[in-house]
């Protein structure tokens, strides 16, 4: 009260300067985008810059696509760069690499990468070795994306997490983004690039939104292919991650740090060409690794960093063996409470922190 009589006693003049003063001291809110938004303003972008650059997928036109990742590009591009397909992705996946082979930059999108199985003869003998087996005279400079991994409810056929599959292929890029800034940034890159990349999107990070730097709000943004990014510093473990389970590593290292651990978060963003200097040298520093994915254990992208990091100079600075966290070896159940139990969760990657570390 006494505040108040204050401000009721000074001139009106003071009194709103006051205010003022007050008011131009408050940081402005960061601007808030989804991955769907940030994948959508991405590929916008590209098209508008490039005019051999078109998407063509299932539903991708007229519906705004299956996740509405594409929303509002067919109003603005028409049939021509926007392009409805069949139910055949062996059909367009070869109309999508053929192009590319004509010099256009095609966007092919899979409703999901489960279904990319039917066109993983085109994706692999077709468009990752062409380059290779034309002795570098026909590049092959096209997008395979969508939806990779597990989702919700969808059970066994619906919920396999491609990057082991596709990083095991020479002449593909693989790019896995976790948040907003890492989807607009690796789309980019990924149109711009003469080399087929497939950029692996999580269904269930689509509508989540993240923080979006004023850097990544520019037209000429890019995330370089091939290099990780380090989310969180720290000095004890080195956690790596890609995709959702990085957001599940971040929430882990929130809880630990109340414990007095301190675990150095990496997120690859990139699974082929992999960057494996910057997981060295934060192993180097803590001297601990653990690796986290939601695919299946058998030659996962866990088993490739361990293996990595055991074949280099980082090796003889492990005080103890690396920790992979993975999704279940099994087929994906569709009960709620099994499904829960097949992917990882926070609480398995805080207890394998903790095991790596002998707590």
């Amino acid at each position: 009260m006494a505040v108040v009589s204050a401000l009721v006693r000074r001139p009106l003049e003071q009194v709103s300067g006051l205010l003022r003063r007050r008011f131009h001291r408050t940081a402005p809110a960061a601007l808030q985008v989804t991955v769907r938004d940030a994948i959508n303003q991405g590929m916008d972008e590209e098209l508008e810059r490039d005019e051999k650059v078109f998407l063509l997928g299932e539903e991708v036109a007229q519906y705004d696509g299956a996740y509405k990742v594409s929303r509002g590009l067919w109003k603005k591009y028409g049939d021509k760069r926007i392009i409805d397909t069949p139910i055949s992705e062996m059909g367009f996946a070869g109309i999508a690499v053929g192009a590319a082979m004509a010099g256009l930059r095609p966007i092919c999108e899979f409703m999901t990468f489960n279904f990319s199985m039917q066109a993983i003869d085109q994706v692999i003998n077709s468009a990752a070795k062409t380059y290779y087996m034309s002795a570098g005279l026909q590049s092959v400079p096209i997008v395979f994306r969508g939806p990779n991994g597990a989702s919700a409810g969808v059970a066994a056929q619906h919920s396999q997490c491609f990057a082991a599959w596709y990083g095991h292929c020479p002449g593909l890029k693989v790019v896995s983004p976790w948040n907003a800034e890492d989807a607009k940034g690796l789309i980019k890159s990924a149109i711009r690039d003469n080399n087929p990349v497939v950029m692996l999107e999580n269904e269930l990070m689509y509508g989540v939104a993240f923080e979006f730097p004023p850097e990544a709000q520019s037209k000429d943004f890019l995330i370089p292919i091939g290099k990780a990014k380090i989310e969180r510093q720290g000095t004890h473990i080195t956690v790596v991650a890609h995709s959702r389970p990085v957001g599940h590593c971040l929430e882990a290292a929130t809880v630990l740090s109340k414990e007095g651990i301190e675990c150095e978060v990496i997120n690859l963003r990139t699974i082929r060409p992999m960057d494996v200097e910057t997981i060295e040298a934060s192993v180097m520093k803590t001297n601990h690794l653990v690796t986290v994915e939601g695919g299946w254990p058998q030659f996962g992208v866990g088993a490739e960093i361990c293996a990595r990091i055991m074949e280099g100079p980082a090796f003889n600075f492990l005080d103890a063996p690396a920790v992979r966290v993975t999704g279940a070896d099994v087929p994906m159940p569709y009960a709620k409470i099994l499904e829960d139990n097949s992917v990882p969760q926070v609480k398995d990657i805080i207890f394998a922190i903790k095991k790596t570390l002998n707590i």
